[in-house]
């Protein structure tokens, strides 16, 4: 598989199963309406880990604009391929937010709130603050792109035991549950500018019964925010460790 197709996938399977547990929250007569914020955040930690294992031995399961910009800022990935990898991530996850739409198509009729039904595709403030909506996204980023590079150092790793290979995709959705539940209630850490932008233009373009508005002026807080995070994150890293 080429890395473009694996990131494509990978960042599809990201959004179909995180996205997915949105909607079985969110929306109406579903069978874990209601479920909660705890349902939410282990559902986007195991649609991380899920999607690493898939594609991470063909592209490095970047998945996320922010991780491929953020490692190519330290020399850990070449620019030259930082097109390609933000290409197919974008697609990847306008491709998972259409299959959500579809597994859950007859819920859009039945849940009345507009805003729930844009929450499914897309990240919302819990408190309409730019700055400190930016602000949030960058240290959820930070900590991301951080927690990745720490996590995985070989330092931490058993020599010859394949630790890394094994375990390495369960580490980095442990570190995204952790992320949600401690620093998620804010904006929905998006902590990543294709998971909101993608699903974002989905929702603008698809025929969503009683759909309302994009709210595109919000849209920039996290797709800036994971963009300045990533960097700041790989930044630090790079000087401490």
């Amino acid at each position: 598989m080429s890395p473009f197709l694996a990131e494509l996938l990978g960042t599809a399977i990201l959004i179909i199963l995180g996205n997915g547990v949105v909607a079985n929250v969110v929306l109406h007569r579903t069978k874990g309406q209601n479920s909660g914020w705890i349902v939410i955040a282990a559902g986007w930690a195991l649609a991380v880990t899920v999607a690493v294992y898939a594609v991470n031995s063909f592209s490095g399961a970047h998945l996320n604009p922010a991780v491929t910009i953020g490692l190519a800022t330290i020399d850990k990935f070449p620019w030259a391929q930082v097109p390609v990898y933000v290409f197919a991530q974008m697609a990847g996850a306008f491709l998972g937010a259409a299959i959500v739409w579809l597994a859950y198509l007859p819920h859009w009729e039945v849940t009345p709130d507009q805003g729930g039904k844009l929450a499914v595709f897309s990240t919302g403030p819990a408190i309409r603050h730019p700055v400190g909506n930016l602000i949030s996204e960058i240290v959820g980023t930070a900590v991301l792109v951080l927690g990745v590079l720490a996590i995985l150092r070989p330092e931490n790793l058993v020599a010859n035991s394949g630790f890394d290979k094994g375990f390495a995709p369960a580490l980095v959705g442990m570190l995204v549950g952790s992320i949600g539940l401690s620093l998620g209630g804010t904006t929905g850490y998006a902590i990543n500018p294709a998971r909101d932008l993608g699903p974002r233009l989905a929702h603008a373009l698809l025929p969503i019964h009683g759909k309302g508005s994009s709210d595109w002026s919000y849209a920039w807080i996290p797709i800036v925010g994971p963009l300045i995070g990533g960097v700041l994150g790989a930044a630090i890293f790079k000087a401490c460790w």
